[in-house]
């Protein structure tokens, strides 16, 4: 998928940013890319996170010790374009590495931090063989204001999980090793 899943029309956007119980889940889904590396070597990439200063567009740093239930601080960029960065505190849920066979799932959450929205981002690489994988991550948001949230901010949180998805593709590949 490679637009907002569930995105407001003009017709229903001006709903969307009232505060309402009625707001089911709203996904944002970056676009699937194919990697020229392996599934395991991709996730190494991925989880480190010392290293997202080198490469990734979009959070811009991240630290956490990967243990679940454990916090995850991500800095990433303003949305309005402003200069500078904010700090996004979520909490790790799930960390499962890819095998040659299974998928490698990585979920972290907003749990009680942000008051009236709960935000779930997951990122999958998925084996497409001993040397190809896939990378897509997507962002559910529910809550009272995650219609106000996905309408402002849904294409600026598009915009950069597509563009973590290609960095992530061009990280892993400049690094993979050569047989």
């Amino acid at each position: 998928m490679s637009e907002l899943a569930n995105e407001p029309s003009d017709a229903v956007s001006e709903l969307a940013n009232e505060p309402s119980d009625a707001v089911s889940e709203l996904v944002v889904e970056s676009v699937t890319v194919e990697i020229d590396a392996p599934a395991g070597f991709v996730w190494a990439v991925l989880v480190d996170y010392e290293r997202y200063p080198e490469w990734n567009p979009y959070t811009v740093a991240a630290r956490t010790t990967l243990a679940i239930g454990s916090p995850i601080e991500l800095d990433v960029p303003n949305p309005d374009g402003s200069p500078g960065t904010f700090v996004n505190r979520e909490y790790i849920r799930v960390v499962e590495p890819p095998s040659d066979v299974r998928p490698g799932h990585l979920r972290y959450d907003t749990g009680e931090e942000i008051p009236g929205i709960h935000g779930v981002r997951d990122q999958h690489i998925e084996p497409l063989g001993p040397d190809r994988c896939a990378y897509r991550t997507t962002d559910t948001f529910s809550g009272k204001y995650a219609g106000s949230l996905f309408a402002s901010h849904g294409r600026w949180v598009k915009q950069g999980f597509d563009a973590v998805a290609h960095a992530l593709k061009a990280r892993a590949e400049s690094l993979r090793p050569t047989p």
